[in-house]
């Protein structure tokens, strides 16, 4: 096995940055006030210096739901989003393998934003090259970040909704040698790091609350990485519900729909390899406006909140800077699922704020552009619009065989032209692949111990 120059965490190590020996764990946090200092691959966790989960649990006041809402917030990771995680173990399990190589390959990253930029970053700090591929009207501030961590971007036609045009696009780079793809929609380290270090996490951060448990787990996709968070939570919670949510433009997974949005980060009109939609009990629509709109009265629009609630002034604080569109997106699911469910007040339900606030300036600035000067008024009737509607029949179970066989057929429809056999399609069929791809984990981190 190749190894790099640069160590990094194992697994178990970003699931408990607090087993690191002591002198590396220390070096870590003090390194977290130079994001460029190679030492940070240790912080990759969603645990903060005080070893506990960071996540924030929403007042029942801004729900309106009975169940505990527990949200992940995923912007203090290094680079700024939990997506440097999948990023950093695609590069390292290809190090182990010795298809990437310090000195001699470039990494080349598919994405429409966090996972390229997680990619430039983990690219930056173990001196690799990086070239981002991803469509051309994605954020301002998703390219700035790329270029900040030295990353190279290719930019392809149209928005979020057109990564296919991203995946062609990574055709051209596989030509020469030295490209090594970090195909996060494909490769299943991305699936690895989801199930192993988010999925322990949520069941760690939700054991305070309720019950205890986890009733459910919602999660749009775009990789379809962070809801494999869902298999290990189901692992331990069968009876925990798992929703993939998408926007309402762009309903692939609830009835083949095709269209164009907002929502940066997810939708990207496919099922993608990796996602097991065996453990997919639901599908949630969102419309996309709902999630930029909810992200202007969350971060902006507190103390209008605040009074609207009956609040204390102030009392929202705790929530400023932490959620981006997606987030907004999983948070909005969350509680309409919750209500859907008819969830009882000792039930939990996780979702993920996979970003923060800081790459959207843009995105809101767009708003008022698009739909007039936002009065308080007009934000008063948004937030009753969009914290207490949505539609029942937003929601589809597909739990059902027949709706397992319509999922898998699209999946075979976009990966078989990709260079995916049936049979290894097929394979994706049985939980015992999963499971395998899963437990491959132990040697990872073995291997990675072992090369430091």
């Amino acid at each position: 096995m190749t190894t790099t120059t640069v160590a990094g965490p194992t697994y178990r190590e970003m699931l408990h940055p607090e087993q690191l020996p002591p002198a590396i764990r220390r070096q870590a946090l003090a390194a977290s006030a130079d994001e460029l200092d190679p030492v940070n691959l240790f912080n990759i966790t969603w645990r903060g210096p005080d070893s506990r989960i960071r996540h924030v649990v929403l007042p029942k006041q801004l729900t309106g739901v009975d169940a505990n809402i527990v949200v992940l917030t995923g912007r203090w990771f290094p680079s700024g989003s939990h997506k440097v995680g999948p990023a950093y173990t695609t590069l390292v399990e290809g190090e182990l393998s010795g298809e990437i190589q310090p000195g001699l390959s470039t990494m080349i990253g598919p994405s429409t934003g966090n996972f390229g930029i997680g990619v430039a970053y983990i690219s930056k700090l173990k001196g690799y090259p990086a070239i981002v591929i991803m469509p051309e009207d994605m954020s301002e501030e998703r390219y700035q970040r790329i270029r900040q961590y030295g990353g190279k971007l290719d930019l392809t036609p149209g928005s979020e909704s057109d990564v296919i045009l991203v995946l062609e696009r990574t055709q051209h780079y596989k030509k020469a040698p030295r490209n090594k793809i970090l195909a996060q929609f494909e490769l299943l380290p991305n699936y690895r790091f989801h199930r192993y270090v988010t999925g322990r996490s949520a069941m760690e951060a939700a054991q305070p609350y309720g019950n205890g448990r986890v009733a459910a787990f919602v999660s749009a996709p775009g990789s379809a990485g962070t809801i494999a968070a869902g298999d290990e939570i189901k692992a331990r919670f069968p009876e925990c519900m798992v929703c993939a949510l998408e926007p309402k433009e762009c309903s692939t997974l609830f009835n083949n729909g095709r269209g164009t949005h907002r929502i940066e980060g997810i939708g990207d009109k496919m099922v993608t390899l990796i996602h097991n939609v065996l453990t997919t009990d639901y599908i949630g629509l969102i419309h996309d406006d709902d999630c930029v709109a909810g992200l202007e009265l969350l971060d902006r629009r507190r103390g209008l909140l605040e009074r609207t609630l009956g609040m204390e002034p102030k009392a929202l604080d705790n929530l400023e800077g932490i959620f981006g569109i997606s987030g907004i997106c999983n948070i909005l699911g969350a509680i309409r699922l919750a209500r859907h469910l008819h969830l009882a007040p000792n039930d939990n339900v996780v979702t993920i704020a996979t970003d923060g606030f800081d790459r959207y300036p843009s995105v809101l600035a767009n708003l008022e552009k698009r739909r007039g000067p936002l009065d308080d008024t007009r934000l008063t009737d948004w937030f009753d619009e969009i914290f207490r509607g949505g539609d029942p029949r937003d929601f589809l179970d597909v739990r059902p065989a027949e709706e397992k066989d319509r999922l898998f057929g699209y999946k075979e429809q976009v990966w078989s032209n990709f260079g995916y056999s049936h049979a290894y399609l097929e394979s994706m069929k049985s939980q015992s692949f999963w499971d395998g791809e899963f437990a491959k984990i132990r040697e990872v981190d073995e291997a990675v111990s072992a090369g430091r």
